[in-house]
């Protein structure tokens, strides 16, 4: 059908020609039959391309951080790492792709800090899982490492899928120091810890946030408004973050002061994510007899992301365990960040509050 299209096209060119000529051989008096030769040229036909453009390349890149690489085949790696005034300077803190900020007994803060692009040496304090790890790490997969914990709290961990490495348990990786008190100066070796990961628990981990190509292109940036700090209350813990035009970060305090560590300075993020969460009162108690509070990580709440020295408001929604936090803005659009580490401030919505300045 196409074939006749184009020769019907061809047809009616050349007979129009054909035509003039005539017309203009009638006026001058000149017969076309008188013997002379007419030779009629068809321009030919123009075909246009209509093939769309080639789709851009893919950039390969780590699943936690959205730095442009090749992620190395190990998995993802929970560490728990405690935040009391004992515990600190922290070690290895900053190697993390995610850390994860959890309010505990008495209204302090625990890490859950999740490991992969980078592996530090050592890595502590080392503290007990709590009720709401299960639903932060699930969605990471590999291993998670603590020191103990009760019995709910540990096989929660197993029943979403994770593989248990704990002090408690038996195994390898764990060391004491001696320039801290117990039960604050338990350490890890991460290496150690990924060389027990078995079969199961050996893959690298799925992405979790949706990452923007560049800094300059992260949602927040392009949409969002200046900040220049972040103060984060907790009921007895008060991070605050501090924005760094020079290098490009966010900085972190402790009460106002910066938050050191023994290996690598002051911590720091590219992003730092703000969600407003709801936390119930378990049924369990610690050793000290104080009630474990449990932050409700599955289901829906306001969010507040900083990056590049603005924020942006919006939405975070988990709906199970396994899934990844996706945060949306107003209007239904994924948030990216920008490429680099992130830290999440799990801030409950009552008796906490947050400041941007």
């Amino acid at each position: 059908m196409l074939n006749a299209t184009r020769a019907g096209r061809r047809h009616r060119t050349a007979t129009a020609i054909v035509a003039a000529f005539l017309m203009v051989a009638g006026c001058s008096g000149q017969d076309p039959q008188d013997g002379a030769t007419e030779i009629v040229e068809v321009p030919p036909e123009v075909v246009v391309d209509k093939a769309a453009p080639p789709e851009p390349a893919t950039v390969v890149a780590w699943p936690l951080t959205g730095v442009a690489g090749e992620p190395a085949a190990r998995p993802a790696m929970s560490i728990k790492i405690e935040n009391s005034n004992a515990a600190r300077p922290q070690t290895g803190l900053q190697a993390a792709d995610v850390v994860w900020e959890q309010m505990v007994e008495g209204g302090i803060t625990r890490f859950n800090a999740v490991y992969h692009s980078a592996i530090p040496e050592e890595v502590g304090p080392v503290r007990s899982v709590r009720p709401m790890d299960a639903g932060i790490s699930a969605a990471y997969g590999g291993l998670i490492v603590f020191s103990g914990g009760q019995a709910p709290f540990v096989q929660a961990v197993r029943n979403v899928g994770l593989q248990v490495l704990s002090h408690d348990g038996g195994q390898a990786g764990f060391f004491r120091t001696s320039d801290r008190f117990a039960p604050h100066n338990l350490y890890g070796t991460p290496q150690d810890f990924l060389d027990q990961a078995d079969d199961a628990h050996s893959a690298a981990p799925p992405t979790q946030f949706t990452f923007a190509r560049t800094a300059a292109a992260a949602t927040a940036v392009t949409a969002g408004t200046p900040a220049s700090s972040l103060a984060v209350n907790f009921p007895q813990a008060h991070p605050g973050w501090t924005w760094d035009a020079g290098q490009g970060l966010w900085l972190r305090t402790e009460d106002g002061a910066p938050a050191g560590t023994t290996d690598t300075g002051q911590l720091t993020a590219v992003n730092v994510v703000v969600l407003r969460v709801d936390v119930v009162t378990t049924s369990y108690r610690d050793p000290g007899g104080a009630p474990v509070p449990e932050t409700v990580v599955v289901g829906s709440g306001e969010a507040v992301v900083a990056t590049g020295g603005q924020t942006i408001t919006g939405t975070w929604s988990k709906p199970d365990d396994a899934s990844p936090v996706t945060l949306t803005t107003a209007d239904g659009t994924v948030i990216e960040l920008a490429p680099g580490n992130t830290w999440v401030e799990l801030l409950p919505t009552a008796n906490a509050s947050i400041s941007v300045g």
